[in-house]
């Protein structure tokens, strides 16, 4: 899975279209969506009309927490996979942990999730959200083969007891809002370490967690320069010094923490 990929969250219909074919134009490889932001088919519009050969690309989708009964997994993939136009999906996750208050069965949903990558519907399945006990669960207890956790992450949110955990068990951790909306570049010390560097701010807050071993992103844009400053963000290079005032930043700022959200770690 590239590094660096595009997250599609609120874009729709032909202007998603549009700013997709706008980033594998520009060099993204790794496009992510999911049937809650309603842009799937759009997406696949953009897979269809590029020439970048398929296996060169790399398509995440997720499947709501509303559909995490087995039957309602698998109905959810299959219309994912056929809005995408795509036999077999690079990577498969579920969106979010249910609710166990109304019923819901990690192990249930796990066994499903496991049962669709052996039957050849995704390459790789992984999760979104999870937190440290439901990872254990379903890892360690369940030996389930997650190749991916998609949690928010960020230079002033830390992670570290799900990097900890993704490390050991050689999963990848990506990133998403791995610029905050904002808020990390606008930190004065990132302003002054980009300033040190000669690059933007959101390059120095995006390329600290690109650095990081067994760590993607996948910030959202929609303007050709933004895409590119974020890929160029690919290019930053911190010190230590950098590293250690990055470190000192504050790191309780959650800007994704809906009603349903598990209890965090």
């Amino acid at each position: 899975m590239p590094k660096l990929g595009l997250g599609t969250w609120r874009m729709l219909g032909e202007d998603c279209t549009r700013i997709a074919l706008q980033a594998l134009e520009l060099g993204y490889r790794h496009l992510d969506t999911a049937t809650a932001y309603d842009n799937e088919a759009a997406v696949g519009k953009a897979l269809a009309q590029t020439d970048i050969p398929r296996e060169q690309l790399h398509v995440t989708t997720k499947v709501w927490w509303d559909k995490l009964e087995p039957q309602a997994m698998r109905q959810s993939l299959d219309a994912s996979r056929k809005a995408l136009g795509d036999d077999c999906l690079d990577l498969f996750l579920i969106h979010w942990p249910g609710n166990t208050a109304q019923g819901w069965s990690l192990e249930r949903s796990i066994e499903t999730l496991v049962a669709l990558r052996e039957e050849g519907k995704a390459r790789q399945i992984g999760v979104a959200n999870f937190n440290v006990a439901q990872l254990t669960r379903a890892v360690v207890e369940m030996g389930a083969p997650l190749s991916v956790l998609q949690v928010e992450y960020h230079v002033l949110l830390g992670q570290q007891a799900l990097l900890d955990f993704t490390r050991q068990r050689g999963m990848v951790l990506t990133a998403y809002t791995p610029l905050a909306r904002g808020q990390g570049a606008e930190t004065e010390t990132v302003q002054r370490i980009a300033k040190k560097h000669g690059v933007l701010p959101s390059q120095v807050a995006l390329g600290w967690v690109l650095e990081q071993d067994g760590v993607a992103a996948i910030p959202k844009s929609n303007s050709a320069v933004n895409q590119q400053s974020n890929l160029d963000a690919l290019k930053v290079k911190l010190d230590d010094e950098d590293r250690a005032a990055i470190a000192a930043l504050r790191k309780d700022v959650r800007i994704v923490n809906p009603d349903f959200a598990p209890v965090w770690d």
